[in-house]
């Protein structure tokens, strides 16, 4: 039997590709909206829908919550070009099968049609199918912002392995927002309403780490007055991240190992084991594996701790991630310091993206808080960067200051005074058009003609 496979996809193009892709194979519909779909799956038989998220008066999310309540055998991959853990989040629990990112590699979209078809067989045959866990509502967390396709990839990942009980160690570069990945993971687990526990293995002596971690009973050594309860114990039925753990001495390592694998641990001068139930997350800027080779970390604990691998690339592999997280920065920033500003120059954002930072996303944060104080006017023109970007040598586009500087031609730095001061009269004006244009001295229609040029909002 020929399975039949609904294609829902507004973009032209790619529906005709998918369509001549598959219908070698099965029997394939394609259609470009949400409302035509439904009426089809209501109306004839459907083993796989291929969805795409954004489509015109419904959303893909919207369509896949009305499939699956009325049509919940139907198997469903949501094709998105704008990843995020919310939307893949949200997209599992709904009951999506897959969650792919465009634009995708056809072989591998092929495998994944016919995996995905396998499976779906296999599960229509059991009688014993299993229910959708229903995760409750979660409190606001800070957004991963990224339109990298590599940072998409992992946060479908981190959408998917935030459901499970799976150790996992995260690996990156100092600076890339592994904490931020691992609180992600705690706020969209299951365990989200129970603690999230942190601590920075590299920061602490090996003795305070180890009673900290584990508790110690009063009067085990000199100075423990009273009891203290220890981060495995408060951890329980929560999370417990431990950044830095390539830190840790063999002698903890060893005795982190038993707690993995025993579920239990015993406080310092405790003589009774204390059962625990904590998710374990776990980072490092270093290479494990080269550290177990050279014997500076112990392979079994390595093991345990790699059940799921998440690595988060550098700022420099994810170029197009910067000015979007710049410009989170600098709104962050201006509420902090009471400033008012519009964007980046020009100038500014060629050298921003031309950096290559070295310290990643905290050295972007940093480096944006020290230009939003540092900055006096609409925009944050170079001067206003820490002086190890501002000084980059850049040899196109002339990248200078436009306050009084000489590198760039009188039409250009008139078209920026222009802009500068229609943004400074739209403010003053409290966003009204008709007074902006009254104080400048201009047209309504030529003051609507450069707020579009110029892309002031």
């Amino acid at each position: 039997m020929i399975e039949k496979i609904l294609i829902v996809e507004d973009q032209l193009n790619l529906r005709k590709l998918l369509l001549l892709l598959l219908q070698k194979d099965y029997q394939v519909v394609a259609i470009d909206n949400a409302e035509e779909a439904f009426e089809l799956i209501q109306q004839q038989s459907f083993d796989l829908v291929l969805l795409d998220n954004r489509l015109p008066q419904m959303t893909g999310l919207d369509l896949l919550k009305a499939i699956k309540h009325s049509y919940p055998d139907i198997c469903v991959i949501l094709m998105t070009a704008y990843a995020d853990v919310a939307t893949a989040v949200e997209a599992l629990k709904l009951g999506v099968f897959d969650y792919i990112i465009k634009p995708f590699d056809l072989d591998k979209f092929k495998k994944l049609i016919k995996r995905t078809l396998e499976l779906n067989r296999s599960i229509q045959q059991r009688t014993d199918q299993s229910q959708l866990i229903t995760l409750p509502k979660f409190d606001k967390v800070q957004e991963i912002l990224t339109n990298s396709s590599n940072m998409m990839e992992l946060c479908r990942d981190i959408a998917k392995v935030s459901q499970s009980k799976a150790t996992i160690l995260i690996t990156g570069e100092s600076g890339t927002g592994k904490e931020l990945v691992a609180k992600t993971i705690h706020y969209y687990s299951t365990r989200s309403d129970k603690p999230f526990i942190k601590i920075n293995c590299g920061a602490l002596a090996d003795t305070l780490l180890e009673s900290i971690l584990f508790g110690h009973e009063k009067g085990a050594f000199t100075g423990a007055y009273q009891r203290q309860i220890g981060l495995f114990d408060r951890a329980n039925q929560g999370t417990l991240f431990l950044d830095e753990v390539s830190e840790m001495s063999e002698n903890l390592q060893v005795k982190l190992l038993r707690v993995i694998q025993e579920k239990e641990f015993e406080p310092i001068g405790g003589n009774h084991p204390i059962k625990t139930d904590f998710r374990l997350i776990t980072a490092t800027n270093r290479n494990l594996q080269d550290m177990v080779i050279a014997g500076k970390f112990r392979q079994d604990l390595f093991y345990r701790l790699n059940v799921i691998g998440l690595n988060l690339p550098p700022l420099r592999d994810r170029k197009s991630d910067i000015m979007i997280l710049a410009r989170y920065f600098m709104q962050q920033f201006c509420v902090e310091n009471n400033k008012h500003i519009l964007d980046f120059s020009e100038q500014s954002v060629a050298l921003l993206n031309h950096y290559n930072w070295p310290g990643n996303v905290r050295e972007l944060s940093n480096a944006i808080e020290y230009a939003v104080i540092m900055s006096y006017g609409l925009f944050i023109e170079p001067e206003d960067l820490p002086k190890h970007i501002h000084n980059l040598p850049i040899k196109s586009n002339h990248i200078v200051s436009d306050r009084g500087s000489s590198g760039n031609t009188l039409k250009e730095r008139i078209k920026n005074y222009e802009k500068i001061l229609i943004a400074d009269a739209l403010r003053k004006n409290q966003g009204h058009r008709d007074n902006t244009a009254k104080d400048l001295g201009v047209s309504r229609r030529t003051l609507l003609y450069k707020l579009q040029e110029y892309e002031i909002g």
